[in-house]
């Protein structure tokens, strides 16, 4: 059999360039460039429009949506990929008008997670928030959509199409919440044995792709943690004990990694997931010192923990990847982090350097010299 040789999917790129944020376009497109990488779709072109705010019906005005459909389907382009959210109709609009496949930002995310997700819960999860971004976008889809029809099932010869899919994604979605629901109070559960146990827990938080899975096999001395060089690499915890120089033991959880503008479907999914974050006693947040865009990023991380109630928990701040850069880079982001009033340290989780020193103040943080019971373990 005549094997062909496989060609990647070809994208172009489109949005709205905002007069107040010049820079802001720019970034987006890079980062959505990233994002499309981990989905083997190569940008091959990046269009704008420069306008206060988005077109109510196709975002970026019906004339700009034509050009941009005429220049991509020249260059061979198969899909047209928004640096925004698309609304309800905008999305359908933008396909009957290029007649090409078009996705947004929360889309492409979601993408990536169906990708990465490999349990039966990540599945559920990804599951239920790719249901919540659909069901707003039914109207959008057309004629197709305002069929009428009868039969077993339905609720009668008047019922539509968009009626009867509307109702099919409203019960998968309670299913899924039924079921998420069940894993989470078994997530309680096992939080509140644990701190029965004495056992506190550090949860690892940053920017997907800052190293946490790498730092956790570093700690646990655990071979089978294999950090991979992608975006959402890790969409489930995995908890491993570390031990503490002082000999106590701690329970560190790797986390599913955050981004920018991550959607609230997804974060609302995977709300059993990440509250192991809000229910933990102590948060390692990983930057990539080499990062030129590090105060973003922690901003990001900062908002993310904010919105799964875990601002409060006490914080170490761990630049990682010291071993890629020049050591007057490193101090230059610690001081500025430290002038904030953050706990930092440097290290290289690859590399094992630092690992000391974050133990050290982790452990001085777990169990300080005072004796007293850790206030998560009444709450958990």
């Amino acid at each position: 059999m005549l094997v062909l040789p496989y060609e990647r999917r070809e994208a172009v790129v489109f949005g709205i360039e905002r007069p107040s944020d010049d820079e802001g376009w720019s970034s987006a497109v890079e980062e959505l460039k990233l994002l499309l990488e981990n989905l083997d779709v190569a940008v091959i072109e990046a269009s704008s429009q420069r306008r206060a705010r988005p077109d109510p019906m196709t975002f970026i005005g019906s004339g700009k949506a034509e050009e941009i459909g005429v220049i991509a389907r020249e260059m061979g382009a198969t899909l047209l990929v928004c640096t925004d959210d698309l609304g309800p109709g905008q999305r359908a609009e933008l396909q009957e008008l290029t007649k090409l496949e078009v996705w947004d930002w929360p889309l492409v995310i979601m993408k990536i997670f169906e990708a990465r997700a490999h349990t039966a819960e990540a599945k559920l999860q990804v599951e239920l928030a790719r249901a919540r971004y659909e069901l707003p976008q039914l109207r959008g889809f057309g004629s197709q959509m305002s069929r009428t029809g009868g039969g077993i099932g339905t609720r009668g010869p008047g019922e539509t199409e968009f009626e009867r899919h509307r109702r099919k994604l409203e019960r998968r979605v309670k299913e899924i919440q039924r079921r998420l629901e069940q894993v989470r109070r078994r997530r309680q559960g096992q939080r509140k044995r644990r701190c029965r146990a004495g056992l506190p827990t550090v949860a690892l938080v940053g920017y997907t792709n800052s190293g946490k899975t790498t730092l956790l096999r570093r700690l646990s001395h655990d071979a089978s943690l294999i950090g991979e060089d992608r975006l959402f690499a890790t969409l489930d915890p995995s908890v491993r004990r570390v031990r503490l120089p002082g000999g106590e033991t701690a329970l560190f959880s790797d986390t599913v990694g955050f981004v920018r503008r991550l959607p609230p479907d997804l974060v609302a999914a995977f709300r059993a997931t990440l509250e192991e974050v809000a229910g933990a006693d102590l948060v390692l947040l990983l930057l990539d010192v080499d990062d030129g865009r590090l105060q973003e990023t922690l901003e990001t991380v900062e908002s993310t923990l904010k919105a799964i109630d875990a601002a409060t928990v006490p914080s170490i701040i761990v630049l990682n990847k010291v071993d890629k850069v020049e050591a007057a880079l490193v101090e230059h982001q610690a001081t500025r982090l430290r002038n904030r009033g953050d706990r930092v340290v440097p290290l290289s989780a690859k590399e094992g350097w630092g690992q000391k020193e974050l133990l050290y103040l982790v452990e001085e943080l777990l169990f300080p010299k005072t004796e007293g019971e850790s206030e998560s373990c009444s709450e958990a």
